[in-house]
């Protein structure tokens, strides 16, 4: 018989995200760029670029899975109900009276339900990214790594090019430069999600699908509170570096303690000659006194 935790497991990866996850979805992404310098008054004086950019960061992770698979840019419009709810976040958002909307988003227990829920689908979006790249590569794992990054946090890669058609474009807060702690966490995910996938990791989908979507929200959640703009994976980085390349370091810093070491030796005989010279000199004066 199963256990509880395996139902429990069961359940949660069963769990739909449509409609209730996919709209704190679109809630948190349209939230995020509303609060972008400019993008109110942009939105006033051009609706339409407005709402272009807006399904860019509810849709950018699957576009840019499409353009890594040769698939077609406009697939996401073929689901014209998911389209429709984003569409119409977006318009409650910007154009809502009094801005009711956003001033109940900011209320911070609904602030860290609606960022708690987006990370869920994080987790559905990686899952369905490396399924969906092994039916077109069986066991290509760099492929299935890719699309399910691309998936899960492709919405702040594709969005730079929209920044660059505008102009606003800065290449150090590019994604591809200088990755943020959301692409970190979910290229990680997506390496842990490709094994397990091609069975090189011995735990069931269900299973490790809540437990990483559970360190997804708390690590959120704790980042909101704590107002921490991110979680740090320097330890870890730093660590990997040094196995991976850091062994040319390594070596120059021996090389320079054997080096140093040497010519201490080297200074340290030259300066004991002058002193046996004067040690010397100073038992032929008392031989010499002595006679």
């Amino acid at each position: 018989m199963d256990s509880e935790w395996d139902k429990l497991t069961l359940a949660f990866s069963r769990t739909s995200m449509f409609p209730f996850f996919d709209i704190a979805h679109y809630l948190v992404s349209v939230m995020a760029l509303k609060r972008q310098p400019g993008a109110a008054a942009e939105a006033r004086k051009n609706p339409l670029s407005s709402w272009f950019t807006a399904m860019l960061h509810c849709f950018g992770g699957g576009i840019l899975s499409c353009v890594l698979l040769s698939e077609p840019l406009l697939r996401f419009l073929a689901n014209s109900t998911n389209v429709l709810l984003a569409s119409s976040i977006w318009y409650i958002i910007f154009f809502c009276p009094y801005d009711l909307v956003s001033q109940g988003y900011s209320f911070l227990p609904v602030e860290l339900l609606a960022a708690g829920m987006k990370e869920v689908t994080r987790t559905w979006k990686i899952v369905g990214g490396v399924t969906h790249a092994d039916s077109y590569y069986k066991n290509g794992w760099i492929v299935m790594i890719a699309v399910g990054w691309a998936r899960g946090a492709g919405g702040s890669v594709i969005t730079s090019f929209e920044q660059l058609v505008k102009g606003s474009w800065k290449p150090e807060a590019d994604q591809w430069l200088k990755m943020s702690y959301p692409a970190k966490v979910t290229l990680l995910g997506s390496v842990i999600f490709t094994f397990q996938h091609t069975k090189h990791l011995a735990i069931s989908r269900h299973n490790l699908m809540f437990v990483y979507t559970m360190f997804l929200v708390a690590t959120k959640i704790t980042m909101m509170i704590t107002e921490t703009p991110t979680v740090s994976f320097a330890p870890f980085e730093d660590t990997l570096s040094r196995m991976l390349f850091g062994w040319q370091q390594q070596f120059s810093s021996c090389e320079k303690k054997s080096e140093t070491k040497s010519s201490f030796n080297g200074t340290g005989s030259s300066t004991s000659k002058p002193i046996a010279d004067a040690s010397d000199k100073i038992k032929k004066k008392h031989i010499k006194k002595t006679e």
